[in-house]
């Protein structure tokens, strides 16, 4: 009986052995039909492959032309504002001018004399020169005087008591400003009117007293 048991033991065993055998297999031929199945799904037909390749065609034009127009924008403002340093010390020139001028005119011992006369002529001719130069290059002079202040143009350095002008109007200018193209070289620096200042009469009487 003991033999009989152990024959049957074995023939148990084995079974039990060809059935996980063929569960394996089975689970493992599962697996591979699911990657077919998703390799299946994952490839792109031939239309797509061809859109696929038309939306890289038009990005990569689309970057092209952006580059392009980019280099077209540096081109043009280095062909226009490539002289701007150079432009904005060359105004010293006119500055050293109008400098000299001045102090010609208020030498005592020069007034009313024909040397100064012919000196002072001499000097407007050369800023005139100088402004020309200055305009065939895009550079050019800002008006200010009689205008309303404007922070983009002038900067403000004295206000100066004037009844008749609008608060804020330029009646003096100190420095001229200047414009390259549309790009501010340099403010002008300007005096601007404001209201007399009115006083109490009791300050006056005060005053007088």
């Amino acid at each position: 009986m003991d033999k009989e048991q152990e024959l049957k033991a074995d023939i148990n065993i084995n079974s039990s052995d060809s059935e996980t055998k063929s569960d394996n297999v089975e689970s493992q031929a599962d697996v591979n039909s699911d990657k077919e199945s998703k390799e299946e799904k994952e490839e792109i037909t031939p239309e797509e492959k061809i859109k696929e390749l038309e939306d890289k065609l038009t990005r990569t034009f689309a970057e092209m032309e952006n580059q392009r127009r980019r280099f077209e924008k540096e081109k043009e403002e280095a062909f226009d504002y490539g002289g701007f340093t150079f432009a904005k010390e060359a105004l010293n020139l006119i500055d050293n001018l109008e400098r000299s001028k001045l102090i010609l005119e208020n030498d005592e011992q020069l007034k009313e004399t024909e040397a100064l006369k012919k000196t002072i002529e001499h000097l407007n001719i050369i800023n005139k020169d100088l402004i020309s130069i200055f305009t065939k290059s895009n550079i050019k002079p800002i008006e200010s005087l009689n205008k309303k202040l404007d922070p983009n143009f002038h900067q403000a350095m004295m206000e100066i008591e004037d009844d008749e002008k609008e608060p804020g109007t330029i009646v003096q200018e100190i420095q001229k400003g200047f414009m390259i193209k549309d790009r501010l070289l340099r403010p002008s620096l300007v005096g601007v009117s404001k209201k007399t200042e009115q006083k109490d009469e009791k300050t006056e009487e005060n005053n007088e007293i």
